[in-house]
């Protein structure tokens, strides 16, 4: 992957000084984005140029290339490693007024770091045949024995469960999130495997009842040109954990200007577009993910969930305890 990576940046970097492109490290790997990077560049004339791979090798590609970096914007899917760039001084604050108007405050890093462009909510997915709604409610539920056997979710290597397992150490303690790491390990019928589609379709054919999962898979399992997706999507029902304590955890993908950017401008415009009516749209039917934007409206199946009570945390504060989220897993044996 490294040599891979490696060679994509020399074709970048030949590029590095053309002022009518813009360079960009995505973890994504969505359609959606690739019908918004279209019309971003058919509205602009600006190139886009897009190296993909997992957030921790662009991360740790960066910090690498330091000033030679060809890479004027990283997008990631998760705050844990936003997070990260912004503490190992990869990333640049800019000024935006766009960026200001189109995403509310709390999805945006204090000093200007990183924006918002999309939110997740991580949910639980649950057999309705099985599963009493009235027996859920936070995610800490999840640890009573009750539930043994009956519980899935990927790896605690998942960006996305090591910053759930985050937002848990900053509401609750250190104690509290050991507590429910171990009780859901207690819980788990298997190992975990997979990704979070996985989980939903193990629920679906009867391995487990209770998956936790981010709410688009199941969104665009529900739209699926592939009919047994659909079939199982339909079958199952989302719960919104923790409505009467702290709200269910809205992680996000994010985006930054990078510290070396050589096509700043671009880059700049490139992230306001992204947090334009327009390409929030595109992310919210295409993908099923939840608009940062005010303005911008959510997909039918996203609207037909209703409304919930979103974790208002700061997303610095859950990233602050990402490394201590890993420590904890570690201890809990959860793979």
């Amino acid at each position: 992957m490294i040599k891979k990576l490696a060679l994509c940046a020399v074709v970048l970097a030949s590029s590095l000084f053309a002022s009518n492109e813009v360079n960009v490290y995505s973890q994504r790997h969505y359609d959606s984005d690739k019908i918004i990077y279209k019309k971003f560049e058919e509205e602009t004339g600006i190139k886009v140029n897009v190296i993909t791979a997992q957030a921790e090798e662009l991360v740790a590609k960066l910090a690498i290339e330091g000033a030679n970096t060809p890479a004027d914007v990283l997008i990631t899917a998760d705050i844990g490693n936003l997070y990260q760039a912004k503490k190992r001084h990869l990333l640049q604050p800019i000024e935006s007024k766009v960026l200001n108007e189109n995403i509310p405050e709390n999805l945006r890093d204090p000093d200007n770091n990183w924006f918002a462009l999309t939110k997740r909510a991580r949910v639980f997915v649950y057999n309705p045949k099985t599963v009493n709604p009235a027996d859920l409610s936070d995610y800490l539920s999840l640890a009573n024995p009750k539930f043994k056997d009956k519980v899935v979710t990927r790896s605690s290597t998942s960006g996305y469960n090591k910053s759930l397992l985050a937002s848990i150490i900053a509401n609750y303690g250190e104690e509290k999130a050991l507590a429910f790491a171990k009780g859901l390990v207690s819980n788990m019928p298997y190992n975990p495997k997979g990704a979070d589609k996985d989980q939903i379709i193990a629920v679906g054919a009867g391995d487990a009842d209770i998956a936790i999962v981010n709410t688009y898979y199941l969104g665009v399992m529900l739209i699926s040109k592939d009919k047994k997706d659909q079939e199982i999507a339909k079958s199952l029902k989302i719960f919104f954990p923790a409505q009467e304590t702290t709200g269910t955890h809205m992680n996000i993908t994010g985006a930054g200007v990078t510290n070396f950017a050589s096509n700043k401008e671009n880059a700049i415009k490139f992230i306001e577009y992204l947090s334009s009516i327009e390409a929030q749209e595109v992310f919210a039917e295409a993908n099923q993910e939840f608009p940062v934007n005010p303005n911008a409206k959510a997909s039918q199946i996203v609207q037909s969930w209703g409304a919930f009570k979103e974790d208002t945390i700061s997303l610095n504060e859950v990233g602050k305890y990402t490394k201590k989220a890993v420590e904890i897993a570690t201890e809990a044996d959860w793979k």
